[in-house]
């Protein structure tokens, strides 16, 4: 029979695999803030910024110390990250960078395809045109390359050849993002961006990206493995698995949900949890946090339903454009819908959901409107202002 974790202990588990449980506190150095990101494997990069960016907000959510220009002197002085693609833009310690040139170069040949059928055969010139342009230029941004160009007439953003040849060779790895300027990727060539670094073969590289998704997750199925890093194919990892098992390097163990199905998952032999780790207190969380990432997983181990609603037009959302969940202890209580006007000093909050079931206890909401005014200070606002009619209830 296999050995059943319950819900508490699952959910205790995994929140301190994704540095949730512990307390915000302790410096933020660029040392400190790497092993965070190290520990996490990599933080989501997102434009959004009516509170504050994505990753700042899951780097803060777990380091009130936290300030975002550590993190860019990481990224664009140091190159102790760099950003790429895993599910998504991300920011990834520079160590995995051989991990990254592996998939780059197994995923080029059908991302060349697909680019050459949205833009036709004349898009190997302009690739030709861009990083010349940049050879001799130095770095660029979409403003620098093609600025008169017409854009595609529909998908893929919209972009114009050149803002695609751009996406397109950083993505195989010709270009990297030197730095930002705001919010706008500046590329510049690879090598003068980003170390060397040795080829890898595919054993070595599918041991490490299954290897290391369980190590953050805790506990996952094949499927959850290959998802992680975004780097390998469902049928790999499950070929990984019976290989690990056959080992003896992991066990199959039953995960109680919040809802008392159970769930068959991996693990390493004898998982349990850390006799220190107990999840305090209350967090507001990015809708990008890693920890909430996978929506189904979170619906199967919190019981709680989360979808953003950006591209939802506004009469058909059911909470708002871009709402914060809300962590108490180890259970995800509700959402909360704010926005800051920096112009303004204020943190204007919307409104309050609290789940079904989850009381509205004075003591409850004090510790909400506290953390409120924790962010309003992070997001450079003096004071949080209500509208009226802010508590809802989600019964």
């Amino acid at each position: 029979m296999q050995r059943l974790i319950d819900n508490p202990t699952a959910r205790q588990i995994f929140l301190d695999r994704h540095a949730l449980a512990e307390p915000p506190t302790g410096p933020s150095t660029r040392a400190d803030l790497l092993a965070l990101i190290n520990r996490l494997g990599f933080v989501q990069v997102d434009s959004i910024n009516t509170v504050a960016r994505a990753h700042d907000m899951i780097l803060w959510s777990r380091r009130r110390s936290y300030r975002p220009q550590v993190m860019r002197r990481m990224v664009d002085r140091d190159r102790s990250l760099f950003e790429h693609w895993t599910h998504d833009a991300a920011v990834i310690p520079t160590e995995f960078l051989p991990h990254w040139r592996w998939r780059i170069d197994r995923h080029a040949p059908s991302l060349r395809a697909r680019y050459l059928a949205w833009h036709g055969p004349e898009f190997e010139a302009r690739l030709d045109q861009v990083i010349a342009h940049i050879r001799e230029h130095g770095p660029a941004g979409s403003t620098d390359v093609g600025p008169d160009e017409q854009r595609s007439s529909g998908g893929w953003w919209d972009w114009n050849p050149s803002k695609a040849a751009l996406e397109f060779l950083w993505q195989t790895g010709q270009l990297a993002v030197t730095r930002r300027d705001g919010f706008a990727k500046l590329y510049d060539l690879t090598h003068r961006v980003l170390p060397p670094c040795d080829t890898m073969t595919d054993a070595r590289a599918m041991d490490w990206a299954t290897n290391a998704a369980l190590d953050r997750l805790g506990f996952a199925t094949h499927s959850e493995l290959a998802a992680f890093w975004g780097r390998i194919k469902p049928d790999e990892a499950a070929a990984w698995v019976k290989a690990a098992l056959a080992r003896g390097e992991l066990e199959p163990i039953q995960i109680a949900s919040a809802d008392g199905t159970t769930r068959r998952s991996l693990a390493r032999p004898g998982l349990e949890p850390r006799a220190d780790a107990a999840t305090r207190g209350i967090r507001i969380l990015s809708p990008f946090d890693p920890a909430l990432r996978d929506r189904k997983r979170t619906e199967r181990l919190f019981g709680f339903h989360y979808r953003i609603e950006v591209f939802v037009p506004e009469a058909k959302r059911k909470f708002g454009y871009y709402v914060f969940p809300i962590l108490e202890d180890d259970r995800l209580i509700g959402r909360v819908d704010a926005r800051a006007k920096r112009a303004e000093g204020t943190l204007v909050v919307s409104a309050l959901w609290l789940e079904p079931g989850i009381r509205p206890a004075k003591h409850r909401l004090a510790r909400i409107e506290a953390q409120l005014a924790r962010l309003a200070r992070f997001a450079q606002c003096d004071r949080v202002d209500y509208e009226t009619g802010w508590q809802r209830w989600n019964d």
